[in-house]
């Protein structure tokens, strides 16, 4: 006797939920492939082994994941001081953990230009210790962790919250300190979670524009991020050229997404083997 959904009209629904993901994902996906087959595999090549190109991939990949990893610690910290502890003005702080989300990335990145730049509250604190934030790679860094911080904060808070404090009771108990406790007990649970806030904070990075575009600075070889130099072909009409650079993140953000994804799965499986 086979299963019956409790939702009517799979056949109907599971329709509906491919046209959309093809309205939306797949068709707009495949044209960049199309177009940027308007070039000779010669031209292709060209185009994405240029050191300019080159660069902005290296940029682009490397300031995501360093952005990626700071708030994946930061954010536990964050998502655990909101869950576990009572204080004045918790509301308030919860909040403003989603302001990057109401933000425009665009008045993100000119407030945070303002700050960091050598005149700005921040970067005239910063420049007489030789730290230089605006107009150079860190800057790029910080725009990334700022419209990060939520992926991870809100993936990893209702963990925390199903997580139950007698195993942890129970750990130090057993005679194991804080720190073992932590290791042993706590991230074991959460990391799945944090994987997947780094995952959503990491690819957010690669294709953020708007808040990076002000505070990079947008040096060629220095600071210019692909999705910048993607819209710098656009204007100048080279459509094929820019989806040739487009194709190129797109394979690679696939693969490393799918390569965490796998890790996740991986990890995942271990716990419920565990438990």
């Amino acid at each position: 006797m086979s299963k019956r959904s409790i939702i009517p009209g799979f056949r109907l629904s599971i329709g509906i939920s491919v046209f959309y993901l093809s309205i939306l994902v797949l068709i707009p996906l495949s044209i960049i492939f199309i177009k940027s087959f308007e070039l000779s595999l010669a031209q292709f090549w060209d185009t994405i082994v240029n050191p300019r190109v080159l660069a902005s991939y290296r940029i682009s990949f490397v300031t995501a994941f360093c952005a990626a990893i700071i708030n994946t610690v930061f954010g536990l910290i964050v998502a655990w001081v909101l869950v576990r502890y009572q204080f004045p003005g918790k509301k308030i702080i919860d909040a403003l953990v989603d302001i990057p989300f109401a933000l425009p990335t665009a008045v993100a990145g000119i407030a945070l230009t303002a700050l960091y730049a050598k005149n700005g509250w921040i970067g005239s604190l910063l420049e007489p210790l030789g730290i230089k934030v605006a107009y150079s790679p860190l800057g790029i860094i910080v725009a990334l962790t700022f419209i990060g911080i939520p992926f991870v904060v809100r993936t990893v808070q209702p963990v925390i919250e199903d997580l139950e404090k007698e195993m942890e009771e129970a750990a130090v108990m057993l005679g194991a300190y804080r720190l073992r406790t932590l290791l042993r007990v706590v991230l074991p649970t959460l990391y799945p979670a944090l994987l997947t806030g780094f995952t959503l904070a990491f690819a957010r990075g690669i294709g953020e524009y708007g808040s990076v575009v002000f505070i990079s600075g947008n040096m060629p070889l220095v600071t210019e991020i692909s999705p910048l130099l993607i819209m710098t072909k656009l204007e100048q009409y080279d459509y094929a050229g820019a989806t040739a650079i487009a194709a190129v993140m797109l394979i690679v953000s696939f693969l490393l997404l799918l390569l965490i994804n796998l890790l996740q799965w991986s990890m995942n499986r271990r716990l419920t083997a565990n438990s």
